[in-house]
């Protein structure tokens, strides 16, 4: 069964510093009208520094959306045409004051398909060397280190709510199983 759908028009509806929103107008696969929301996205990265101690670097801070402050491992948005594995070691380096030797590429984490085109980059970072931090005027952060089993207990427990970092979290702890981390 052929599953695409297609535009047939597309309005912009909000044009951001971040985001982006439209309105599509489009042919189902079944040939009738529907209408799509989208939300634009650059896309963003997602670091897991894993130390040699066997602890993930972890950043916390208050998510407005949310109300709260959030759990998790050091992230960003891309820039238009950035390249992800550069951005995450500028990410990296920028919340944690870290830099790392080695990265294995994860994979990508589409954070909400049904209306948002964003997607998350996600890198796994271990031979960590201590530098400096760098953050943004308007990024308040603090720097926590949890041992990857607690982490993985916390991602269970769901106490630890960002699902980028819960998606890399389970990655990491199966990397470590592997023998690959």
């Amino acid at each position: 069964m052929e599953m695409t759908e297609k535009t047939i028009k597309s309005d912009l509806i909000y044009e951001g510093r971040i985001i982006n929103v439209r309105r599509d107008e489009i042919e189902l696969p079944n040939g009738l009208p529907g209408i799509r929301e989208v939300v634009d996205h650059h896309g963003g990265v997602c670091v897991a520094p894993l130390t040699s101690d066997g602890e993930l670097i972890f950043v916390e801070q208050f998510r407005y959306p949310y109300m709260e402050t959030v759990l998790e491992l050091p992230a960003g948005k891309l820039e238009k045409g950035e390249d992800a594995f550069e951005a995450g070691k500028r990410e990296l380096e920028e919340e944690t004051g870290c830099v790392a030797d080695n990265y294995i590429d994860c994979g990508k984490f589409y954070p909400s398909p049904g209306y948002c085109g964003e997607i998350i980059h996600l890198y796994a970072a271990s031979g960590l060397h201590k530098t400096a931090m760098n953050l943004d005027e308007d990024e308040f952060l603090e720097v926590k280190r949890i041992p990857v089993e607690k982490a993985v207990d916390m991602v269970m427990k769901n106490e630890i709510k960002d699902g980028k970092t819960q998606a890399l979290i389970l990655k990491v702890a199966n990397l470590i199983k592997e023998g690959r981390i």
